[in-house]
């Protein structure tokens, strides 16, 4: 047991780096446990005594000397006593060995037992002090094994958690692929510390881009916000308070190479840089881009921003299932309302009916077929002495005798025929 216990203590402490002491204080406390269901004497003060050289393990108790011992437990005989110390006397306290004949066996069961669980619980502590306070930073691990949904990562010394949670959902984890993750916290829970992990968190995207972008690792540039939709798209506003400094361009690097390796990072997840403004309405419309606005307002009381852009631009600047406008209202903490703006189709459409209206009148037609004419492009007098007869007759489903005679009337009404009968 001796050697054998030596050997385990020298293991521990060299690969474990568990001081000596501490791993003999815990067998030393599990022996002591089980000792005393095996005594049925001698056991005042009872104590396990360890030599760490040896591992020689001897149990000690202070028993009273007496003449006729009456409580077995806490007493021993003057004679027996003075075995020990020659010059022992009544009433004196003695350390005695009471060591039982079947101690080794107790021993080393309750060694081992000591040793797993103070190893569990060393290596407990030994988490939580490497990463009390590495919260917020980026790790690298490799996939041990998953738990349901939970991916577990092996971070070399100690095991982190990736919770369901926390995943990105377009991503698929094999068992050895090596992966970087953001620590989100350390949970010293009462079953012991818990490094839990994510790559769907924003800030997962803010360590990358103060890794990669040297200017925002120094403070040169800032990001003043991030709004994620893990796995596929993420606006990232970025300022600098220096006028020399390009933000955006300081993230995207020399032919996208910076940006790029954060993308490839987030397996092709979309990135969109944008240039931060204090101006919330210039900062929206920067956020929305590509889509072309045409107007931006806020609207105070429902804290709302609304955009109007043409019909070309709204599905570009809803995005797809809502997410560009879902993002850029995460990103500048305003509703974002998007409206398509008619006022270009209104005004073309009020210019047709007071055309249509003008020709009716001038050129004997119905109101019906003035405004049909406007809608095939007649708008005018003019317009309508470009074509021809049968041009016309297409248009208002008419045989083409009345398609010349409208031509003549425009004709008779134009600006140039009234110049020549004068």
């Amino acid at each position: 047991m001796n050697s054998e216990l030596i050997a385990m203590l020298e293991y521990l402490e060299r690969e474990r780096s568990i001081k000596r002491e501490v791993l003999i204080e815990a067998i030393s406390d599990a022996l002591l446990a089980a000792s005393k269901k095996n005594f049925t004497s001698g056991t005042r003060e009872l104590r396990i005594e360890i030599d760490p050289v040896s591992g020689s393990i001897r149990a000690m108790a202070k028993l009273i000397a007496v003449e006729t011992v009456s409580e077995p437990h806490d007493e021993i005989s003057v004679s027996k006593a003075r075995a020990t110390k020659a010059d022992v006397q009544v009433g004196e306290e003695v350390d005695i060995e009471v060591t039982p004949r079947d101690f080794g066996r107790i021993a080393a069961q309750a060694a081992r037992q000591a040793i797993n669980q103070r190893i569990r619980q060393v290596e407990k502590d030994m988490i939580y002090e490497e990463f009390k306070d590495r919260a917020g930073e980026i790790v690298s691990g490799t996939v041990r094994r998953f738990e349901k949904s939970d991916v577990i990562l092996d971070l070399g010394k100690f095991e982190g958690t990736m919770p369901s949670r926390e995943r990105v959902i377009t991503e698929e984890y094999s068992i050895g692929d090596r992966l970087r993750a953001y620590v989100v916290e350390v949970d010293n829970a009462s079953r012991g510390p818990e490094i839990i992990l994510s790559r769907s968190h924003p800030n997962f995207v803010r360590r990358l881009f103060e890794i990669e972008v040297s200017e925002i690792s120094d403070r040169t540039v800032e990001i003043k916000g991030i709004a994620r939709e893990a796995g596929h798209r993420t606006k990232v506003a970025v300022h600098s308070e220096d006028s020399k400094v390009d933000p955006v361009g300081a993230c995207v690097g020399m032919r996208g190479s910076r940006v790029k390796n954060i993308v490839r990072e987030l397996n092709n997840e979309k990135v969109d840089i944008i240039r931060w403004d204090p101006d919330t309405l210039i900062f929206a419309a920067a956020a929305l881009k590509p889509a072309n606005i045409r107007s931006i307002s806020k609207i105070e009381d429902t804290h709302t921003i609304r955009v109007m852009v043409g019909q070309e631009d709204l599905s570009l600047a809803i995005g797809k299932r809502g997410q560009n406008a879902r993002l850029t209202a995460k990103l500048t903490g305003w509703e974002i309302e998007i409206q398509e703006d008619k006022s270009a189709e209104e005004a073309i459409e009020s210019q047709k009916s007071e055309a249509a209206h003008s020709m009716a009148a001038t050129l004997a037609l119905s109101e019906e077929e003035a405004a049909t004419l406007a809608a095939g492009g007649m708008i005018s007098i003019e317009v309508i002495l470009t074509a021809e007869a049968e041009d016309i007759a297409g248009l208002l489903d008419c045989d083409v005798e009345k398609g010349a005679q409208i031509l003549a009337a425009a004709k008779a009404a134009s600006p140039s025929a009234e110049t020549a009968a004068s």
